[in-house]
């Protein structure tokens, strides 16, 4: 019996096509090399994000773009940077540098 990790490839992964829409494809090349990753890779760590860590609310129920500036003024330009940053990992990554930052702290 295989196992999600073995044998994985970009062949015998699952393949699904999607249409974006117009400018989206050159602003996900962009965020991509930016986090130096592949689009794909971009693309599968967003939905993993998304479909792992938080729920979708409706609209009226989501904090306002405001509060969350206000929230993140209070954080210092690293701190803030180290939080994009984690927030853009998925939940396998987030849990991985978790359990380092502890194991480094014993």
């Amino acid at each position: 019996m295989k196992t999600a990790t073995q044998n994985y490839t970009s062949r015998t992964a699952d393949k699904f096509v999607v249409r974006l829409p117009e400018g989206m494809r050159d602003r996900i090349a962009d965020v991509a090399k930016q986090h130096h990753r592949s689009m794909n890779s971009e693309i599968i760590a967003r939905l993993e994000h998304s479909l792992l860590d938080l729920p979708i609310l409706p609209e009226q129920t989501q904090p306002s773009r405001q509060a969350l500036n206000e929230q993140l003024d209070d954080l210092s330009s690293s701190e803030q940077a180290l939080l994009v940053r984690y927030r853009e990992m998925s939940r396998r990554q987030q849990n991985a540098l978790l359990a380092l930052l502890a194991n480094e702290q014993q």
